[in-house]
């Protein structure tokens, strides 16, 4: 039986969802189509759907990991802890939420990890910052947000001295600062005062090397960008879509 799946955001220029999956069901021999539908706005959902009443799976992607939600007729744990999703689940008209980006992000991080990667810098307070935080809450890892904006709990990139970048080893930029075709963006931070003990974690994987990768290296950063975090998080959304 054919089957229809796809992913929606807004760009998606920079997708490698269609082709990854093109390729899974043509090696697997998968008789299923994956689409990509740029939805530049989330009040476009309901007549997206309207149009396409086979789809069974759809992954999210930015900026609607969290507006999608009220779209939505359950989550899973995951994704109600977090606030975000990521991949929908479509059965008998009924629309679930999850949220694999957290094993995809913690699978690819771990093995990366030493005894002094103890703090972490989270760049961005977006969907997918929710859930590398989730991650690192898991892993044992405390972290500080960064935003544009000071909060309570938040500093802004101003306020990140030397001592700070010095005290956290791990950073990790989830906003889409240097993503293609926008590749000569990167995070504003004091890159100077990393040393070969600092491993910098990019979220964007096209280029493959961001700005902000290539700039941490420069100081004998550790380095790494999201593409095998998306894998891992893709063929854990196939696993949803076939349960």
């Amino acid at each position: 039986m054919h089957k229809e799946y796809g992913i929606i955001g807004f760009p998606l220029t920079h997708s490698f969802s269609p082709a990854y999956f093109a390729d899974k069901f043509a090696r697997a021999g998968i008789d299923a189509a994956y689409h990509a539908y740029p939805l530049e706005t989330i009040d476009m959902f309901p007549a997206f759907i309207d149009r396409h009443p086979g789809i069974t799976g759809l992954n999210v992607t930015i900026p609607h990991k969290q507006s999608i939600i009220k779209y939505l007729d359950e989550l899973h744990v995951d994704a109600q802890e977090i606030g975000a999703v990521n991949c929908i689940d479509i059965r008998d008209g009924k629309r679930t939420g999850y949220n694999t980006d957290v094993i995809g992000f913690e699978r690819s991080l771990q093995p990366l990890l030493r005894s002094h990667h103890v703090r972490a810098l989270v760049l961005g307070t977006g969907g997918s910052s929710l859930a590398v935080r989730q991650a690192l809450v898991k892993l044992g890892i405390s972290y500080q947000k960064v935003s544009r904006i000071a909060s309570y709990d938040t500093i802004s990139y101003e306020q990140i001295t030397p001592e700070v970048i010095e005290e956290h080893t791990l950073i990790i930029n989830t906003t889409p600062l240097g993503m293609y075709p926008h590749v000569d963006s990167y995070p504003d931070l004091p890159y100077e005062s990393m040393t070969g003990k600092h491993l910098l974690y990019d979220l964007i994987y096209n280029p493959e090397e961001t700005k902000f990768l290539a700039k941490g290296k420069q100081y004998s950063a550790a380095v790494k960008n999201g593409y095998e975090m998306l894998i891992l998080q893709a063929e854990a959304s196939w696993e949803i879509w076939n349960r």
